[in-house]
């Protein structure tokens, strides 16, 4: 499957229906007063994030939402049906952000932490008012009406930021996708040259009866927070994440020099992600001798990195003892989730627009 961060949509949700001029007509009754009843409301545009999305790759063929308009009143005081609403499916972490203006960065207007979570994103016009409504002692047969009014509509962004709890990052070519098909079931490509990977891995890793969810950031490279490579889109992806996994090729051309690099990137591209708990695992150590690798752990070390540890992401030497470091700083914090709570949906029968 193709990944897609982020998306640009148009939304409206539905026009209020009309209301109706009617008159009563029966039997023996010559003038029959008015009885036209009032359109009924337009449908809500819903977001909902649920759980087996991990792309927004259908919105770039879907981009236009519409919600159903509010059918029209009629005779004998009856309101219109209200039109259907429209619920988006999105993945959990997205977020929705205003069309920003030139110059400026849009704001975020919504965010889907949690599966479930649900936002009426923009409601539905309310229905018109009938011609019994506009019934006055001085205007007995009225024939004005409501047309009802219009839905809300408006440009978003959809941005997609992954919710993980380790986040794996390193130069291109350090073994990260290597490394995580040695621990979890995911089939990331592999192959010796940069960017073999070029969008974000999710993997579920399982260890000793715990469980974590692990993502494989594409290579960053010198530059990327200021947009160079294709590092800085996939920046994002790691705010989230509670704790970093550095892992450094031991068998490159300078391994300190490649973590400063790391360590420079995550600091420019703010968001606390230089702040976040890391762990620096030098990988590829079946590739050189245990002297080097100690070696190099030291030279690490010297130049300022903490918490360094020597694997084997292809022979799986050392990423048991990695994984029992991990555990630990995880802690047994559950994921943080927004409690946000919007305001009552109306009830009914909702359109439902889906990838899946």
């Amino acid at each position: 499957m193709h990944f897609l961060d982020q998306a640009k949509i148009f939304i409206k949700s539905g026009t209020g229906g009309p209301g109706a001029v009617a008159f009563r007509r029966e039997k023996f009754i010559e003038y029959g007063g008015p009885d036209g009843g009032d359109g009924g409301k337009g449908g809500d545009i819903i977001f909902v994030a649920v759980e087996g999305l991990n792309t927004l790759i259908d919105f770039r063929y879907t981009q236009h939402f519409k919600a159903e308009r509010g059918h029209g009143g009629a005779g004998k005081n009856r309101t219109g049906a209200g039109g259907k609403d429209l619920v988006i499916k999105v993945p959990i972490g997205t977020q929705i952000i205003s069309d920003p203006e030139d110059g400026e960065e849009g704001e975020i207007l919504a965010d889907f932490l949690e599966a479930g979570k649900e936002v009426v994103f923009l409601r539905g016009g309310d229905g018109g008012r009938g011609n019994l409504s506009y019934k006055t002692s001085t205007n007995r047969a009225p024939r004005q009406h409501g047309t009802g009014w219009p839905g809300e509509e408006m440009w978003v962004w959809l941005r997609l930021k992954l919710l993980a709890d380790v986040g794996l990052v390193g130069l291109p070519n350090a073994g990260k996708s290597t490394f995580i098909n040695q621990v979890t079931n995911t089939k990331a490509k592999v192959g010796d040259y940069p960017f073999t990977t070029t969008k974000p891995q999710l993997g579920v890793v399982s260890h000793k009866g715990r469980e974590f969810v692990l993502a494989d950031i594409p290579g960053l490279i010198e530059g990327a927070a200021e947009g160079a490579g294709i590092g800085d889109r996939f920046l994002g992806h790691i705010e989230r994440c509670r704790v970093l996994l550095h892992l450094i090729d031991a068998n490159g051309d300078d391994p300190v020099e490649a973590w400063r690099i790391v360590q420079d990137e995550l600091s420019a591209y703010g968001a606390g992600l230089d702040e976040k708990p890391q762990i620096i695992a030098i990988n590829k150590g079946d590739l050189l001798g245990e002297e080097l690798m100690e070696d190099i752990a030291a030279q690490l070390r010297e130049a300022g990195a903490e918490d360094i540890h020597i694997i084997s992401g292809a022979t799986g030497e050392g990423v048991s003892e990695l994984l029992d470091v991990i555990i630990p700083v995880l802690g047994d914090r559950a994921r943080e989730a927004r409690a946000d709570e919007d305001g009552e949906g109306d009830e009914g029968e909702a359109d439902t627009w889906s990838p899946i």
